[in-house]
């Protein structure tokens, strides 16, 4: 183990010393969380367990103006991830392939994209901080230190282990082993096209040929972004993309089968505007997202010898995509962290205490988003009945 690291001592009377902070996953969540607790004087290390040498990208996100405005205190300039300023949901009921009526929603926020976001945020991270290619696997104690064990053999001791790490988190498996995975029936079908269906698309569409099926569309810097929503068995899911739903949690380009793509583009054939199925068929390069359920979850906060660990957005309650609040979610909860830590190590605030009051404040919207998913679900006919 490093020597060098920071040892923290909690509650003093004289006040606290730099906690070390272990964040784990540089998706969105974590590198907002890194950043936060940066500004706020920590000593932060990320660890992601991509490879800096994997391409990364990732659809659209809406972020509503509590999210917004943390991204705004972090400095990041709305030019940099907000290609359309729209407010603008259309809902768009569609029969015999015709749009049939169009009801305007004005949503609390902006669109972006992962990527988009994603590139903002690594930008600020300062250099040794963020540590690519490093797969947790384990989680341990030594002289009442959380110790983290990674894939390659080695450890590194933290006072605080923050797990944001997605829906497939070393974390949630560490920390919560009970809450599993649920295959939820039905696939988000994704791509991002070269073209748009008209030119003047600024808005986010939402289109509801049916019950089952559930098409959105919006514009991207270069084109579009589409996915669609459609029914689909685990067995299903195995042929089209190689591997179970709870075990290929991202179907890449490369786990697209020629069977996967036959079946979208005869949905959208079937169930779509001409131009809208157009835009699909002529999109090459798809992804798809198994839409997968959980157990509410009960707390975000452990105690792992004399630090703790706490799990954040995905990695504590993945939630449905209907939703809009797993981005949200993540960033609201980082921020409440940061805060939180904050009064720690300003004011000699009780960890535990402060630790538990924000686990307090965040846990029942992130058992409302796992509870809200399904519902509305079951409205548009899509999952597992």
């Amino acid at each position: 183990m490093d020597s060098n690291l920071t040892l923290a001592i909690h509650g003093t009377r004289g006040g606290t010393r730099r906690l070390n902070v272990a964040v784990i996953g540089g998706s969105l969540t974590g590198p907002v969380a890194a950043l936060l607790l940066l500004r706020a004087g920590f000593d932060v290390t990320v660890y992601e367990a991509t490879p800096a040498s994997t391409p990364l990208g990732g659809g659209l996100i809406g972020l509503e103006h509590t999210a917004l405005d943390v991204l705004d205190r972090l400095g990041i300039g709305r030019h940099e991830f907000i290609a359309y300023e729209s407010e603008t949901i259309l809902q768009v009921a569609v029969r015999d392939r015709r749009p049939a009526q169009t009801v305007h929603h004005t949503y609390p926020g902006r669109n972006t994209t992962w990527t988009l976001l994603h590139q903002a945020l690594t930008a600020r991270i300062p250099a040794g901080v963020l540590h690519t290619g490093t797969r947790v696997t384990g989680l341990s104690t030594h002289s009442g230190r959380p110790v983290l064990r990674f894939a390659d053999g080695d450890t590194e001791p933290a006072d605080l282990v923050v797990f944001a790490d997605g829906r497939s988190s070393i974390g949630r498996r560490l920390l919560d082993p009970d809450r599993k995975l649920r295959y939820a029936g039905y696939v988000a079908h994704r791509g991002i096209a070269a073209s748009v269906p008209r030119p003047d698309l600024r808005d986010f569409v939402r289109m509801q040929p049916c019950p089952g099926a559930q098409f959105t569309i919006a514009p991207v810097p270069g084109g579009c972004d589409w996915t669609f929503y459609l029914g689909c068995t685990a067995d299903e899911y195995q042929r089209h993309f190689g591997a179970s739903p709870t075990r290929r949690l991202l179907a890449l380009p490369r786990h697209i089968s020629p069977a996967a793509r036959t079946h979208v583009d005869g949905h959208a054939d079937h169930l779509l505007p001409p131009d809208h199925a157009a835009i699909v068929r002529a999109t090459t390069t798809r992804m798809a997202v198994p839409v997968l359920d959980i157990d509410p979850p009960t707390r975000m906060v452990w105690p792992v010898g004399d630090g703790h660990a706490v799990l954040l957005g995905d990695a504590l309650a993945p939630v449905r995509p209907h939703t809009a609040r797993g981005a949200n979610n993540g960033i609201e909860q980082a921020a409440g962290l940061a805060v939180a830590l904050t009064q720690h190590r300003r004011y000699a605030a009780d960890l535990p205490t402060a630790l538990h009051g924000w686990q307090r404040r965040h846990l029942p919207t992130a058992v409302a988003a796992v509870r809200e998913g399904p519902v509305i679900g079951d409205k548009l006919g899509l999952g597992a009945r």
